[in-house]
């Protein structure tokens, strides 16, 4: 795979839901992938669906340790990097701080924490190269204050504003930054966050193949952002930039509310 002329892909967070249909859009799309994720679904040579992996790589980013590990193994591919897709995330419903701090703290650690780590060691090569592209998975929860899922709104804000900073800095590096934004989709997030019993956990969901759709054609257009999926989420998204914090807040703390969606 190390010799193959067909450009290298990187994605975190890669074994499901939105991570899982970046890498395969971009094996579609005729890129090399390398995915990383913690569970051992991300080492299933069937993931991508039929087309073998660069590299597959299991790793917790929650740690330096595995931010660094997965990097040593991209550089190990010997190839340079055409697309950086940072999707790695996690969510924690209920209030603050629960009945485990523990949850928050990995919030912070996988969301914002992994996502400078492994930009900071991968960026570089890339400026120097001249040529790719950086895709961050942020959220609409970026736009908003939230109640019952404090962290990880705070979280996505920290990602997608990094994003939106980067794109300055390198804006005549050659590098495209794009910061993807869904609403509500149709993966594990719900269940694993324990927000089943919200409203938020009982809306329509977005088909998270057409969410990396979307974020890849931004990013291959030159776009800064885009707000993937219903039309909805375009407009939560625009309302939530443009009312006083305290009123989103109390909005969104409707959405998250443990049991609301009862």
């Amino acid at each position: 795979m190390e010799t193959s002329s067909r450009p290298l892909a990187v994605v975190t967070g890669a074994s499901s839901g939105i991570g899982l249909e970046l890498a395969r859009v971009l094996a579609a799309r005729d890129h090399d992938v390398v995915v990383a994720a913690e569970d051992a679904a991300v080492e299933d040579p069937s993931l991508l669906g039929g087309v073998p992996p660069a590299r597959a790589v299991r790793c917790d980013l929650r740690s330096a340790d595995g931010v660094e590990r997965l990097a040593s193994e991209v550089r190990a591919v010997g190839r340079p990097i055409d697309v950086l897709a940072l999707n790695a995330g996690i969510g924690q419903g209920g209030p603050f701080p629960g009945e485990n701090l523990a949850d928050h703290l990995s919030i912070v650690d996988l969301n914002c924490r992994s996502t400078v780590h492994l930009a900071g060691l991968l960026l570089p090569d890339m400026i120097e190269r001249g040529e790719g592209g950086l895709l961050f998975t942020a959220s609409i929860a970026a736009e908003m204050p939230g109640p019952y899922q404090s962290t990880y709104h705070a979280s996505k804000a920290f990602v997608h504003f990094f994003a939106e900073a980067l794109r300055v800095e390198l804006k005549d590096s050659g590098i495209t930054v794009t910061s993807l934004m869904p609403g509500p989709t149709d993966t594990a997030f719900f269940e694993r966050a324990d927000l089943e019993d919200t409203n938020v956990g009982q809306m329509p969901k977005d088909d998270p193949r057409s969410v990396a759709e979307e974020g890849l054609d931004a990013l291959f257009a030159g776009r800064s952002s885009v707000v993937a999926g219903a039309f909805r989420n375009r407009v939560q998204a625009n309302v939530a930039a443009h009312l006083p914090d305290a009123a989103v807040a109390a909005g969104a703390a409707k959405l998250n509310e443990p049991g609301s969606g009862s």
